[in-house]
């Protein structure tokens, strides 16, 4: 029998993606009599690109533009706006949502993003009662009121962390409805580790295999923050992951003469650099650091004014796990290195205490959700 599991995702950041394309792979493995769409949630709801015609941007190519620049200060104010709209237009949304059900007629619905789900699960109620609705939230926490967690509604909600768990309970959430990870999704290939060579492959590409190495990550379209760390650090070895931010990496190439820094563009090989570092330094969010505490590098990442509301609780997370450090600017960093250098057993062992298993128990999850219940055909 096939299963119609509809994964909601869209393009704003990574990681919204790139958790729908892990759970996709995974439910391949583990049920490959599932029926499994990713589904872009602004392809549906904007079909028209009346948004794309008006401003020029697709909604999320808006957001990435100011990940990249860093122009992050004023989020929360501009999340709540976009929030407003999103009421505003609530019923002419739920129309376009009924009717991409009704085409569709899934068995499961995960949402893998924040904001609509209030739109989305009333649509599926309207249309489809006996479907269930399920919320995987990509982030560590919670940033209410109207992000991730929407009050009683008649859903699953899963979270990554206690913290977030408690506060679905305070929106109204049973026992039964809150699944609880031991993190967030990682992809599979962060669970296969490669047998590396370690001298050979620095040797490989121009770096001291006996010095300690630092990973230098801002998501997956990097920071200009990454120009200020080349320059503080010209004697720390580094790699520089600039990710689709091309632009970026062309300018880092030319201005880190460093012989200790390498830079590198785009990579699905963030494990493997991750396998041959010491540590990890970037922004808080919740797909890197949970890479790279996974993959056993204690953490440095900031805390300050650009820092988005909906990742400054993983600062708190990782001063209450003990995995690294956390500074409010690059100022802090060469003495965050020497301090965290020092005592890197310490923050190693705490690390390696982690275990995330989470976008295995996320399909085991979903598949018990999926049974039938008693008395249902």
């Amino acid at each position: 029998m096939s299963h119609e599991v509809q994964l909601i995702y869209f393009n704003a950041g990574g990681g919204h993606r790139s958790a729908a394309l892990a759970l996709q792979e995974v439910i391949a493995q583990a049920h490959p009599d599932w029926a499994v769409s990713l589904v872009n949630l602004f392809e549906v709801i904007d079909s028209d690109r009346y948004y794309q015609k008006l401003t020029g941007f697709a909604p999320e190519d808006l957001y990435n533009l100011r990940l990249k620049r860093g122009w992050t200060r004023g989020l929360a104010t501009e999340l709540k706006l976009f929030q407003a709209m999103i009421r505003l237009t609530l019923p002419k949304l739920k129309k376009k949502m009924r009717g991409f059900w009704r085409n569709t007629q899934p068995d499961l619905v995960v949402s893998l993003v924040p904001n609509f789900n209030k739109v989305m699960y009333e649509a599926l109620r309207e249309e489809l009662p006996g479907v269930p609705y399920v919320t995987v939230l990509t982030d560590m926490a919670d940033y209410p009121p109207n992000f991730w967690i929407e009050p009683n509604q008649g859903q699953y909600i899963i979270c990554g962390t206690e913290f977030a768990a408690s506060q679905a309970v305070a929106s109204g959430y049973d026992a039964e409805s809150i699944i609880r990870t031991s993190g967030m999704i990682l992809r599979p290939s962060f669970y296969s580790k490669r047998c590396l060579n370690k001298a050979e492959r620095f040797a490989e590409i121009g770096l001291d295999p006996q010095r300690p190495t630092g990973l230098v990550l801002f998501g997956g379209h990097g920071s200009n923050d990454m120009l200020k760390i080349a320059k503080a650090l010209p004697d720390q070895q580094l790699i520089f992951v600039a990710g689709h931010n091309t632009a970026l990496a062309r300018k880092m190439a030319v201005q880190s003469a460093s012989p200790r820094h390498l830079v590198l563009g785009f990579t699905k090989d963030i494990d493997h650099y991750m396998q041959l570092s010491d540590y990890f330094v970037g922004k808080p969010g919740p797909g890197s650091l949970s890479e790279a505490v996974h993959m056993g590098l204690p953490v440095i990442t900031f805390r300050n004014a650009s820092t988005m509301p909906q990742e400054r609780y993983n600062t708190t997370w990782v001063e209450e796990k003990k995995l690294g450090m956390v500074i409010s600017a690059v100022s802090e960093l060469p003495s965050a290195i020497h301090a965290l250098l020092n005592d890197l057993p310490k923050f190693k062992q705490h690390v390696q205490d982690t275990n995330n298993q989470a976008v295995f128990e996320v399909v085991a999850a979903l598949a018990k959700i999926r049974q039938p219940k008693p008395g249902q055909l």
